[in-house]
């Protein structure tokens, strides 16, 4: 294509002022300091976006009661990692019991002893 204006040197044969290159300078930094406060505004509406997705979640569900033998002891009980932990002495055994937290069912359980 050719230049409408043939008087005009082309852009490639021209210097840039010191005044020019300074002002150029000036608005290159201005540009990347908004830019700047724009990413981290836009940062931080994310941020409370997820915030308030993960605050407003509802709970995980947690069995009611368990069920460990009549005259039992119970000498701890722990909800982790989606189980009820039970720990109790009954008849001269130590037993611990690992309940499903959401049913309360029981999923296994161990026989605590000396050797």
């Amino acid at each position: 294509m050719s230049n409408p204006e043939p008087n005009t040197p082309d852009a490639a044969d021209t210097e840039l002022s010191p005044e020019a290159r300074a002002m150029l300078g000036k608005a290159r930094r201005s540009f990347a300091v908004s830019m700047g406060i724009l990413l981290l505004g836009f940062m931080a509406i994310g941020f409370a976006l997820v915030y308030r997705v993960m605050r407003d979640s509802p709970p995980p569900a947690v069995a009611e009661s368990v069920s460990i033998p009549a005259g039992a002891e119970v000498i701890s009980a722990l909800s982790t990692d989606g189980t009820i932990q039970v720990t109790f002495a009954a008849g001269g055994a130590t037993m611990l019991n690992v309940f499903d937290a959401e049913t309360g069912e029981l999923q296994r359980s161990v026989q605590i002893g000396a050797e």
